[in-house]
Parts: structure tokens; sequence; C-alpha cells
């Protein structure tokens, strides 16, 4: 009784020096605590957002940093988690420090103080264990010395998880180097039974997994469904105007959120974006607005997500929903931690099914391809992504993320810039890759099951995280309603005025698609080698619409999936006024167009319609000779693209006349690699034409 007293009066101790004098510890977080420090267990802890698992290992880490243990190792995914728990490991007496990739100046005098044990925690990325210097200098000691080792997040490492990491899969070389009284720690509030059942077999064989309940009573969740992408732009700004922050606005991608987040702060109201792409002070910068409360409103990618931690967060929103149910609890999660209330609203958009698709296809590429790579690396030998672009017909985004996996699983090796095939052997999982697609799908269709269900709402996401503890919230707008209780639907508070969605619409057709012109020839072409000159190449041209982002988009795509027809009044008047606005270095005198095989009617009458309005001469200046050519869709990198339309048009007029003088506009539907438009414009201004200006309807991602 004496021992089990003075533990627990230890552990609440180092509580104190956390979180203050009035914290207690739960009961299931002292079970845990015990088991890592006194008897150094396996422990697995499934418990929802904000119910403390940092403060486990902090805990524990003090206890046994007394007992005279190593130094704890946390690998955990994002920086910001990282900055949160070095600052709070600060005001507990804790040593933490991080190496990461906004700290490389500081690594060898990290890896000093390591090696003195004047270190209580070391934060990493999980790229950093496939750093080959940090896997070959540092790790090796490291895990020799360790006295803990904590996974967090740990859903990312299982490739059953929604948010699966193949450097995740790097852990096992650490636990396979721990001895085997070293505890570990492995914590996640998003796993389903399927993935909690995995992470305990990958940490251990006697793991014991401590699973609670995932209710979050301060969560109000609710789905309004807007229907166009200005008005729910509007609607955002309605609410950040009406509701006290801080607050998140979700986006899936880094464009929607930047754009999103300029809208709000062009209101006026005090918004800033946060992404994978936002450069490292400014991120520290927006964390520090928010934790000060000088900072209403963050627009944010996943950048922003797991391990953030602020319990003055007042509300979560989701233009656009995750791909899961489960990627959508954690999210939301960050919302209402030190509230009484918290409002969760998601607001669905007509192309998340095409971003989930984008996403999707990231993951491991159809065998064919796989082989293809492995077949090209055991042939040439060592070879960059740059010289396996020009022998496979990938993206160079696939080939990386594919040559990740292969690394993790020892089917390749990195060698500086190249890659080359190792003596094991590898197979192709087939029945594996199926299930995990289907696993997938499976979360999608429940994802848009949530969007429309009359359930209540936090229990259909409990169910999808098979917690067993699960019954109707009371809260949500689905139980608010059955009930009758007169609850507010968080989603009825934002009702935006005509005059911000005129504002909304007039923002998102006023943005500039630029359309930068290629430069350098890709590798492994035959007809074509190093730098295009630049009297070879267009000039920066113009589209109208962007990929899926909002406003001409929403009335360019519809167009390549309908019967081909002559163009609008509204979509001639849309590139009008792209050309409006085009600062001209020397204004067009004529146009022509490049033949299309599946809308040769609509491109033929925009630049026919666009002659007219701009008193342009009309010239059918470009003929295509390979009908039946592969289509440049079905082409997947710069070197099968190019490749595929060089020699593949003719140029000039029918009767042999020369082009007319001043530059000349070239129009296309759409643009997705820019290699047609490239070899266009070095075949017209090789016969003769002065400059090249592209002119495109959709530019494609």
């Amino acid at each position: 009784m004496g021992n089990a007293l003075s533990f627990d009066q230890a552990a609440a101790q180092v509580l104190a020096e956390l979180a203050g004098p009035d914290a207690t510890l739960r009961a299931e977080q002292l079970e845990a605590i015990r088991e890592l420090a006194i008897h150094h267990r396996r422990v697995l802890l499934v418990q929802a957002t904000g119910w403390g698992k940092s403060a486990v290992y902090w805990i524990a880490t003090q206890l046994l940093r007394k007992e005279g243990s190593g130094p704890t190792l946390v690998v955990s995914p994002l920086l910001a988690l990282m900055r949160n728990q070095v600052a709070a490991a600060e005001r507990a007496g804790i040593r933490a420090v991080t190496i990461n990739s906004s700290n490389s100046d500081d690594w060898q005098s990290i890896e000093e103080l390591l090696r003195g044990d004047q270190v209580d925690v070391l934060l990493i990325s999980p790229e950093r264990l496939n750093n080959p210097r940090f896997r070959s200098d540092v790790l090796p000691s490291l895990a020799a010395s360790v006295g803990l080792l904590v996974i967090d997040e740990a859903h990312c490492i299982s490739d059953w998880g929604h948010d699966f990491r193949p450097d995740y899969r790097r852990i096992a070389d650490v636990l396979s180097g721990l001895a085997p009284d070293v505890p570990v720690l492995a914590a996640t509030a998003t796993a389903n039974k399927r993935v909690e059942t995995d992470i305990a077999a990958q940490i251990g064989s006697n793991t014991l997994t401590l699973r609670g309940s995932l209710d979050r009573p301060t969560l109000h969740l609710s789905v309004v469904q807007v229907p166009t992408a200005a008005e729910r732009l509007a609607w955002i700004s309605s609410w950040v105007q009406t509701h006290d922050g801080p607050g998140f606005v979700y986006c899936l991608t880094v464009s929607e959120a930047e754009r999103t987040a300029a809208f709000l702060a062009g209101q006026g109201l005090s918004a800033q974006a946060y992404t994978g792409s936002t450069p490292t002070a400014e991120r520290e910068q927006i964390e520090a607005s928010l934790n000060d409360g000088t900072l209403a409103c963050v627009v944010a990618t996943s950048a922003l997500g797991m391990g953030y931690d602020n319990p003055r967060l007042a509300y979560v929103i989701h233009l656009g929903s995750p791909s899961s149910p489960i990627a959508y609890y954690q999210q939301v999660g960050r919302a209402g931690r030190g509230l009484v209330d918290a409002q969760v609203v998601l607001l669905p958009t007509p192309t998340e099914g095409e971003i989930w698709a984008y996403f999707d296809s990231t993951a491991m590429p159809p065998q064919a391809a796989v082989e293809q790579v492995l077949a090209a690396l055991s042939t040439e030998g060592s070879l960059s992504v740059v010289e396996l672009e020009a022998l496979v017909n990938l993206r160079r985004g696939r080939i990386e993320a594919l040559l990740k996996i292969l690394d993790v699983e020892a089917a390749v090796e990195r060698e500086g810039s190249t890659w080359r095939r190792t003596a094991l052997p590898w197979e192709y999982e087939t029945e594996r890759y199926a299930q995990l697609a289907a696993a997938r799908r499976s979360e999608q269709d429940a994802m848009r099951r949530y969007q429309a269900c009359s359930m209540c709402r936090l229990r259909f996401l409990r169910e999808q995280l098979d917690d067993p503890e699960v019954s109707d919230c009371g809260r949500c707008d689905n139980c608010a309603a059955q009930s009758n209780s007169g609850l507010l639907n968080p989603g009825g508070a934002a009702v935006p005025t005509e005059t911000a969605k005129a504002a909304a619409v007039q923002f998102l057709r006023d943005v500039t698609v630029p359309i930068e012109p290629r430069k350098q020839w890709p590798r492994g072409l035959e007809a074509r080698r190093g730098n295009i000159p630049p009297g070879s190449r267009p000039q920066i041209g113009r589209a109208l619409a962007f990929g899926t982002d909002p406003g001409w988009s929403e009335v360019v795509a519809p167009l390549f999936s309908a019967a081909d027809a002559p163009p609008s009044t509204e979509l001639l008047a849309g590139l009008a006024a792209v050309l409006k606005a085009w600062p001209w270095q020397h204004r067009p005198t004529w146009i022509t167009w490049v033949p299309s095989r599946s809308r040769p009617v609509l491109v033929e009458g925009l630049a026919r319609g666009l002659g007219e309005l701009g008193k342009l001469t009309v010239l059918n200046a470009v003929q295509r000779l390979r009908a039946d050519a592969p289509l440049q869709d079905t082409m997947q990198n710069s070197s099968t693209q190019a490749a595929n339309v060089i020699e593949a048009f003719s140029f000039g007029q029918p009767n042999g006349q020369p082009f007319p003088a001043g530059p000349c506009l070239v129009l296309d539907d759409s643009l997705r690699s820019g290699w047609t438009m490239t070899l266009v414009a070095e075949g017209l201004l090789a016969e003769g034409a002065s400059e090249v200006l592209p002119v495109v309807l959709w530019r494609r991602p």
C-alpha cells in the first residue's frame, strides 16, 4: 500500500508541474503510467482526443528517469505537436528536444547532448527514421539506451489506418533494437478494432490494450448542405463574423485553404492559412497567435491536425469531407477540450470525391507499374527518379511514393539521389492491396452515409471506431431535431447576405490562372534534348478555370462530360474577361486553336467567338496528323506526355500564305502537362509566328 501511495503521489507531483495544482489523473491514466514505469509493459492506449494521452508519457518519463532509465524517444508525425510538447515539457522541468527538418543547424549539438545523457525526451518525426545518416549514426546508440519508446498517433503505423505513413514502418527497426524490458507506449484516438489489433501485434506479443469511451460531451455536430462554392465561402465568412473563436476551418487541399483564408482576410476577418506549404516560422507565428487569442480563425489542411492542443478552440468547420469518418473524428477532436460547448459543422462539396480519388492514387500503384519500376532498376542499375520517369508511365509523385514503400520493405535502397534494387526477394501482395483499396472505398462510403444519416452523428462516428459504449449524444443536429428540444442547429446560425454571396462569386471568378511555359525537355527523349530555346517557347499564358477550384470550374468541368456543343455566351464572356485583364506586352493580332478530338465544335467556336469579340484574325493554323494516337490523358509523366505529341501536328495556312504580323493566341480546351501547347508553340514559331500566347479553358492539375 505504501509503495502504491508513493507512486500515486510521485505521479501527481509531475502532473501538477505539467498542468497546475488543480489537475488530477484519471484512473486509466494512472494504470497506464504504472504499467510503463513500474512493470515496463508495452501498452496501447486507444482513448478519445483530449483524454490526456501525452500526460501519460511525460509522467512515465519523469518516473523512469528518476530510476536511472535512459531518455524517452517520441515518434510524432507533426511539427505542431512537437512544439506543443517541448513547451509542455519545459514547464515540468523535463529536458525535451526535437530533431526535425526545420532545425538542422541544431542537430549536431542535440546529438552531443544525447551522448552526454543531457536529454530526457527526444521527439522525432517518422521521416527522421528514414534518414540514412540518422539511422546509421544516431539510432543504434539511441535504441540501446532509450528508457521509453512512445509512438504517438499510432494509427499511422497500420496500413489499415486512415492515415498510414510508410515511414512509420521504420519503427520496427527501433523496436527490434530495444531490450525486452524497455517499456513502449503506442497512443491514438482513431483506431477501430482491426487497426487496434494490428498495432498491438506490431509493438509486442504481450501488449496491454487500454481502450476507453470515445464520447466527446462538449461537441455539437451538424451537417449543412450549401449548394455552390461561392455560397459556401459566404457561409463561412458569416460564421466567423458571428462566432467567437478561435476556430478552425479545414480544407482538403492547400489551394482551397489558401483561397478560403484570402477571402476571409479580404472581408476584414482575422484569418490565416496553415498548410504543408506554410514556412516553419509562419506556422510558429500562427500557433502563437491562436494560443494568445489574437487570431480568430485558421484555415488549415490536415497539416494542423493530429496533436495540436488548444483548450479554447470553439469550433471546427470542414469545407469538404475527409475521406474517412475516423479521420473526421480525429480532426473535429481538436475542438471543445476546455469548453462547455464547441460547434462542429461539415459543409460537403461536390468535388470531394475527386479529391479522395486523387489521394487514393498515391497508394500502391498497379502490379504492372511496380514490376516496371523494379525491372528498370534491375536492368539499368542505380537510377534517379527523373531517369525512372523516362522509363515507366507513372507520375513522378507516384514513383517517389512507391520507392518509399519499396525502401521500407527492403526491395530497393537509396544511394544519394539514386535508387537501386536490392538482392532481397519481393512479391506484389495482390490480395492485400485489393483489401486495402476496398477498405478505403468502404470508409468513403461511410462518410457519404454520415452526411445523409438521420441517426445521432457522434454515435455514427463512434460506431465506425468500434467504440463498445456508444449511445446517442443528445446534442447533434439530428438528436436535437428528433427530441424537439429547441437546441440550436449550429448550421442555422450562419446566414450569408446576398452582398456576401456576390462578393464570393466575384472573388472566385477573378482568380488569375497563369500557364508557365516548359523550359526544358524531359530526359529520355530521342527527338528533343536539353533546354528549350526561348525563341521556341510560348509566352506565359492564361486559363479560365483551374482543376476543381470553385468559380469557373463549376461551369467548365461539366462540359467535359457532356456532348460537344457550341460555347455559351457566359463562357465566351468569361474568356473575354481573362483576355481583357491580361497585361500584354504586345497585343495579339490573330488566333488559332489546337484541334480537339472530343470537343471540336466547342474549341473552334470559342476561337471564332473570341476572334470576333477581339477583332482578331481567325486562322486554322494547326492540323492534327495522328488521329489514332493514344489520348494524352493516358500518359502519366513528362517523358511519355512529351513523346506522345512530338510530330503529332502540322502547321501553316492551307493556302500557304505566311502568318499575320503580331502575336498569336492559341486556344486549347484543357492543359494538363503543358507538352501539347509546348509542341504546338514550337511548330507555330518555326513557321513564322512572332509570339505564341496560350489561352486555355481548363488548367488541370
